[in-house]
């Protein structure tokens, strides 16, 4: 009788901690998948200037949501700054250029300009995302693109369409370079 209780009991918080696992999945899996329109976005960058997600059409376009104060996104800053020194002055056969636009996801201006800064972030598009729950991730344009944890990238091609989701540096590489004159 004891035996049988406790291998329903097990039963139970198998099939809980499998629930846990796939619910976990499901809120983390970002909303946009390949082949669908980016969102468009109005935003002041870091420099005071105005932008729009659509002035950058014609071009391929990271989206990086990253945070100051998250460990694994700026430990993937020095690929990211590769990955621009590469490509941002290069010709495509379908695009202009190769831009990076960095929305970092935050409660502290001063320490997301001291990261940039000292992560030698070095392109123009520097976007504030402020939250005021970092748990939830209630930031603007983080809401716009559902994103709940960082890092999360969107690359778009030239004609504003999502062509990977969370790709790693290396496969952005890779895609991009298949794309060179």
């Amino acid at each position: 009788m004891k035996k049988t209780i406790f291998n329903s009991i097990l039963n139970i918080l198998l099939v809980g901690v499998i629930a846990l696992f796939i619910g976990r999945y499901f809120y983390f899996k970002p909303a946009f998948v390949n082949g669908e329109q980016a969102p468009t976005f109005s935003a002041t960058l870091a420099n005071g200037e105005k932008m729009q997600l659509s002035d950058l059409e014609g071009n391929y376009v990271l989206l990086d949501f990253w945070g100051s104060w998250c460990r694994p996104c700026r430990s993937e800053n020095p690929q990211l700054v590769q990955l621009y020194d590469k490509y941002s002055a290069k010709k495509f056969k379908d695009a202009q250029r190769f831009e990076i636009v960095s929305i970092g996801i935050e409660k502290n201006k001063d320490r997301w300009l001291r990261a940039i800064r000292n992560d030698g972030l070095k392109w123009k598009y520097h976007i504030l995302d402020e939250a005021t729950n970092m748990r939830f991730f209630d930031a603007e344009i983080a809401g716009l693109y559902e994103v709940k944890q960082v890092p999360t990238t969107f690359l778009i091609n030239p004609k504003g369409v999502i062509i990977g989701v969370n790709l790693t540096l290396n496969e952005i590489d890779k895609l991009l370079e298949k794309r060179l004159l």
